[in-house]
């Protein structure tokens, strides 16, 4: 490979707009002024936007936004403030969050603390004030690009080496994540649903026994499993096969998880593919499902933009209902690759890609979107039924 040419840096003596204590400068040198919010410092990633009208605490501790700058189209991000219920995650993995409007004191009675003491507490960088409709476009045209989010209350701005780490930055395509954010060890999980009044429920009485891969699980999904009737072992995105099947599992889930599953799939296709041999029932989800179209013989690719937000319309092609949906992903399975005897269940409406896979005469299927939303819609709910019957033998 020819050296690469070493790009020169941008002028960034740039008039400054009144208040900015922050900015995000992308690999091209552009800048955008924005007023700092949640923690002091710098942080590199891509640049991706949200369009999900509610659930902006669920959307930040998505271990799935890993690497990642979340730029939220919603304008009123920090209404309703923050708890201790509504996350996904024990420590966040999103690189920082651009928001339109300054966040407002919280309005909601569940709400335990303000979202910029939030962002705080975990370390993540955020600002205000960025032309959010100008920067979704800009994503939506030219594809999602690398940036750093800057922020330092004393305006001291280091934009050069800001846009240094971003034109340096290799990007997601390549890079293992699922590394960073699975669990270190295995452990048992129970905890059901929320429900109002009650808080999250506990599966006392399981019919089954589900193995699920982490490679960055929400907890939702996990929840949506026990209340289905199953308890819950949780294994690190690298256990093998025997680990897996040593514990004797009904069925086995592979978890939704950030970067590009052709890296990550180094390591797990081999465990996957161990599982189909062993003919248990496999449901995957997001990640989980790029990784299962790998183990099958298929490709993936990186996508322009992604879909990320939770009004994404999918067609079930089996029934012809659609679903509107919950979606968080950068990557997606090249249709053309798929080898005979998989069949595409489900389909994008917005871009016609292959939201759904199963393998025909087999108890093996998996969707890219998120079937226990949070936050989103609960129309997909049904996947977890059908894994469920799927376990029982009924399909």
């Amino acid at each position: 490979m020819l050296p690469q040419p070493i790009p020169t840096p941008p002028d960034f003596d740039l008039p400054r707009p009144p208040g900015a204590t922050g900015a995000l400068v992308l690999a091209d040198g552009t800048v955008l002024w924005g007023r700092g919010i949640g923690a002091q410092g710098s942080a590199v990633g891509e640049v991706v936007f949200n369009t999900a009208m509610t659930g902006y605490q669920e959307v930040l501790t998505d271990p799935s936004y890993a690497g990642q700058i979340i730029t939220f189209t919603f304008p009123h991000i920090g209404n309703v403030g923050t708890n201790a219920e509504d996350v996904e995650t024990t420590t966040p993995a999103a690189r920082g969050c651009l928001l339109r409007a300054d966040v407002t004191d919280p309005a909601n009675w569940r709400s335990s603390r303000h979202l910029d003491a939030w962002l705080k507490s975990f370390g993540i960088v955020g600002l205000a004030g960025i032309d959010t409709r100008a920067l979704t476009r800009r994503i939506r045209d030219g594809g999602a690009p690398n940036g750093t989010i800057v922020h330092a209350t004393d305006g001291q701005l280091d934009l050069a080496a800001a846009w240094a780490q971003a034109s340096k930055w290799p990007g997601l395509e390549g890079m293992d994540l699922a590394k960073d954010v699975t669990c270190r060890q295995t452990y048992a999980w129970d905890e059901a649903e929320w429900t109002l009044g009650k808080g999250y429920g506990r599966q006392e009485a399981p019919r089954f026994h589900v193995v699920a891969l982490d490679f960055g699980a929400k907890r939702n999904i996990l929840r949506c499993l026990a209340a289905s009737g199953c308890r819950v072992t949780v294994l690190p995105a690298t256990a093998t096969a025997d680990e897996v099947l040593a514990l004797r599992p009904d069925g086995v889930f592979l978890s939704n998880g950030p970067g590009d599953p052709a890296a990550t799939g180094e390591y797990a296709v081999p465990t996957i593919r161990g599982v189909l041999e062993a003919g248990k029932p496999l449901f995957g989800i997001c990640l989980g499902h790029q990784m299962l179209a790998l183990a099958l013989g298929a490709k993936t690719y990186k996508m322009a933009t992604g879909h990320r937000g939770a009004n994404h319309p999918v067609k079930d092609l089996a029934t012809g209902k659609v679903e509107i949906t919950s979606q968080n992903h950068g990557f997606a399975v090249d249709e053309a690759s798929l080898p005979a005897g998989i069949a595409v269940t489900h389909r994008s409406l917005f871009d016609g890609s292959v939201e759904g896979l199963a393998v025909e005469g087999r108890p093996v299927f998996s969707v890219q979107y998120h079937p226990e939303a949070s936050p989103g819609p609960q129309d997909a709910h049904y996947l977890f039924e059908r894994f469920v019957a799927l376990m029982e033998g009924k399909v």
